[in-house]
């Protein structure tokens, strides 16, 4: 599949960083604040511990001195650790079966780097995984056996730190997609003789036209975006357009709030009038990033005390503003460039001593092969020497 900014893309280079990087997923990123925290045990945050941190918070919610501590206390005494110390009131049986769940997650931790080891080609030499356990700040590696307070301060900042920062990984990691797309293209050119290679950069041109001929995109979160979802999703009229019941007709989980994919699911309309799934010139994948583009935005003008969610307040206040009823106009992704040609450039060296690394890699491994079965046909050798003896 071409797309606006590049050509076709072999996807399967990324399946291994997915052991242990969590920047490499692409999964859905949850919101992380106090009413959002209890609810952790029923989402994927997309994070590489998230079963851990679910089945750690379900079995904390089974406390009832806890449960009330952790919904009576907001995020900035939630980040600073207050909520943490009260692990020492919990139940014994609680306590027990996080130090379960804490031996359970460092096993799994363990196996992770042994299996990175072994894909670096490095198997069968000693692990010292308690100097690698370091690069897990979720847990305190150091106490490997039971759940202590530090282990509940670490997973709640880790957590919090890292949905934080998960979408500006996910912009890298798009970046990067984009970037080895177009390597490829200008890579499949080189292979071309001069007319297959015009007819390519025509056809190239051609999609990208293609691409950038849609109807007009409204500006997310304006009264002309939510209007348009009300009449059309909603089956509303246009001029009995309510943002109460509006609000309360997207609260799909019926919370109070809008959370993230609450948020982008009011984008589908917009985005359906630039990607067709059927279009060559469209990559669904440049959809997604549209959406986290436009949700981040709306998230950035609505959601004023930054808990990653909106409240019905929040988003009444919104619709109240100038920006709500006069917006200015939304680029698309094909109107802002991804990444430059110096940026291109240095992705396209690091590609290069990738290969060369895994040159040297196949090469040591092929000479090994040898000696081992040159090693073998002297032993064979050998035994046919004895066997007549």
């Amino acid at each position: 599949m071409y797309s606006l900014l590049s050509g076709p893309i072999n996807h399967s280079r990324a399946e291994a960083e997915l052991l242990l990087y969590p920047s490499a997923l692409w999964s859905s990123c949850r919101p992380f604040g106090p009413t959002a925290l209890s609810a952790l045990h029923t989402e994927d945050t997309g994070l590489h511990y998230d079963r851990y941190l679910r089945e750690v918070i379900d079995f904390l919610e089974k406390d009832p001195h806890f449960r009330e501590k952790l919904h009576n206390t907001d995020m900035e005494d939630i980040k600073l650790g207050k909520l943490a110390t009260e692990l020492d009131f919990v139940s014994h049986h609680v306590r027990t079966k996080l130090d379960e769940l804490k031996r359970q997650e460092v096993n799994r931790l363990r196996t992770l780097i042994k299996v990175k080891q072994d894909m670096n080609g490095e198997k069968g030499m000693t692990v010292d995984h308690q100097a690698l356990l370091k690069q897990f700040e979720h847990l305190n590696h150091m106490n490997p056996h039971t759940f202590e307070v530090e282990d509940l301060d670490r997973l709640i900042k880790s957590a919090t730190n890292d949905l934080e920062n998960f979408d500006k990984e996910r912009h890298e990691d798009f970046k990067r997609y984009e970037m080895a797309k177009e390597h490829d293209r200008r890579k499949h050119l080189k292979t071309l003789d001069e007319d297959a290679r015009k007819k390519e950069e025509e056809h190239f041109e051609e999609i990208k036209k293609k691409h950038a001929d849609h109807p007009k995109i409204n500006h997310p979160g304006s009264q002309d975006q939510l209007k348009e979802v009300w009449e059309e999703a909603d089956g509303l009229d246009p001029n009995d357009f309510d943002p109460k019941t509006f609000f309360n007709l997207h609260d799909t989980n019926g919370d109070g709030y809008f959370d993230e994919q609450e948020l982008e699911a009011l984008f589908t309309k917009e985005l359906e009038k630039v990607y067709d799934p059927t279009h060559e010139e469209d990559d669904m994948m440049e959809m997604e990033e549209e959406r986290l583009r436009m949700r981040e935005h709306v998230m950035n003008e609505v959601d004023t005390n930054r808990d990653r969610l909106v409240s019905l307040d929040e988003f009444i206040m919104a619709t109240n503003r100038k920006e709500f009823l006069e917006p200015d106009g939304w680029e698309t992704l094909e109107q802002n460039p991804i990444y430059t040609e110096e940026e291109l450039r240095e992705f396209e060296e690091h590609l290069a001593r990738e290969e060369q690394d895994l040159n040297l890699r196949t090469n040591d491994l092929m000479k090994q092969r040898e000696e081992l079965e040159r090693q073998q046909e002297q032993l064979n050798a050998q035994k046919m020497e004895y066997k007549y003896i």
